[in-house]
């Protein structure tokens, strides 16, 4: 990964279907290289996948709800079921095992709090859970899918590669 990976990576993160051409432009190659550095970066799983970010609010989930989950089980069949029902459930928009006090937080969207009860109801049905908070947000601040690429590891290489123009 060079400059020049990071810029496609950047024009990427702030639109996935930007034009082909427009990217190229705005990291200084024609398009066909740049076409090989993304497909590069596909295949090596630096891109993982392209999507649509849908407004939640309008598709009537507009409410967050973060649970934190400790639990008294700590055996990979307890984690392998859990993980199984979580995963299944639609209203999880993101899952997590933890370190410190919290075993698992979840993210989950729903509508409202009787969709959230609804939710919550089926997952007590599949899982033994110990303990589990609730906490509702009440305003989004700042929401992104955009990683930092000021960590990603740059090579050596030169600026422009053999065939880059």
């Amino acid at each position: 990964m060079d400059t020049i990976d990071r810029k496609i990576l950047d024009c990427l993160q702030e639109d996935a279907t930007m034009p082909l051409a427009d990217i190229a432009e705005r990291v200084g190659l024609s398009a066909t290289p740049c076409w090989r550095r993304i497909q590069k970066m596909e295949e090596g799983g630096i891109i993982r996948r392209r999507v649509a970010l849908l407004d939640a609010t309008k598709l009537n989930a507009g409410v967050t709800v973060f649970l934190s989950i400790k639990t008294s089980q700590h055996n990979r069949e307890w984690l392998e079921a859990f993980a199984k029902a979580v995963v299944e459930m639609p209203e999880v928009a993101e899952f997590y095992r933890m370190s410190g006090e919290v075993d698992y937080l979840l993210r989950v969207v729903v509508s409202d709090i009787a969709a959230y009860d609804a939710f919550y109801k089926r997952l007590i049905e599949k899982v033994p859970l110990s303990e589990v908070s609730s906490s509702f947000a009440m305003e989004q601040i700042k929401y992104t899918t955009a990683l930092p690429l000021s960590y990603a590891h740059l090579t050596d290489v030169p600026a422009r590669e053999a065939g880059d123009k």
